[in-house]
């Protein structure tokens, strides 16, 4: 039985070519990418040990092994973390025991506080399932025409994955996508399976469930917008996590002096408006 870190592992190796290693091309391969052989190889392992950790069959790898298929593997930071919190799983010490609560949905007055203070800016307040929890008049300037925020409790993670506008909003849309899909690894488990089990796996479908399981860390760069008032909107994304209330505040900026002027043209008397 597969596990997340052999998935991960599995589909890193996978998406290497042998020649940015600098490893000789041996001809016509079963798999695209890295073969197994020359992975372990790089790791200082036995291909059997590999074998082992890709298809469920090892579940708690030491530190040193790990360390060493990340290095062998070439990953960035922000890969490395998620392949040490992936082994947190698969060993099962994120059990039902250490795993923190289910995400809150109330927000700090002393957050609240923090989003009126960047009024009239774009700003948003989130949980890793994508939940908007508030959000200041900015926000709701360039998010409000597109259906997000129309309803009770909106939901990013949902909307990018179901509401087939949002393919046309987002201009990179299939980043968008990864990016959404991957925070669901970092919320909370349990509440983070019965939502996905009970509602956004069926309706968003294999495709979700393709980007869900590759485990592709997203680069998170500049935001394209298709605004509906017929402006293209680029936005840079500065991120600030709340851990303690498995919360962020995301703050988007604009990119260039044409993103400025048009959210100024867009822009009316501000308010914050936080949902509980």
């Amino acid at each position: 039985m597969s596990t997340p870190l052999g998935d991960f592992i599995r589909a890193k190796r996978d998406s290497i070519q042998p020649d940015v290693l600098g490893l000789p091309d041996r001809g016509r391969r079963r798999s695209p990418g890295l073969r197994r052989t020359d992975l372990a190889a790089r790791a200082g392992i036995s291909v059997e040990y590999l074998t082992r950790i890709e298809q469920g069959r090892d579940r708690n790898p030491s530190v040193p092994v790990v360390n060493a298929l990340a290095d062998a593997l070439s990953l960035d930071p922000s890969e490395r973390n998620h392949l040490r919190y992936l082994t947190k799983i698969t060993g099962g010490e994120c059990s039902a025991h250490t795993q923190p609560a289910p995400p809150r949905r109330d927000v700090r007055p002393s957050v609240l506080e923090t989003l009126r203070l960047l009024e009239p800016g774009i700003a948003v307040v989130t949980n890793r399932l994508g939940d908007v929890l508030a959000y200041t008049s900015g926000y709701e300037l360039v998010m409000g025409g597109i259906g997000l925020l129309d309803v009770d409790a909106p939901n990013l993670t949902r909307y990018v994955l179901t509401n087939p506008d949002a393919r046309t909003f987002f201009a990179d849309w299939d980043d968008v996508a990864d990016e959404q899909a991957f925070d669901l690894w970092l919320a909370p488990s349990v509440e983070n399976s019965e939502w996905l089990i009970a509602e956004l796996a069926p309706i968003a479908g294999p495709d979700f469930t393709r980007r869900f399981n590759r485990h592709v860390v997203p680069p998170r760069g500049v935001l394209r917008l298709n605004h509906p008032s017929g402006y293209e909107l680029l936005l840079l994304r500065e991120m600030l996590e709340l851990s303690s209330d498995a919360q962020q505040l995301v703050v988007f900026l604009p990119a260039d002096e044409k993103t400025a002027q048009a959210i100024d043209q867009l822009r009316p008397p501000g308010r914050l408006r936080a949902i509980s």
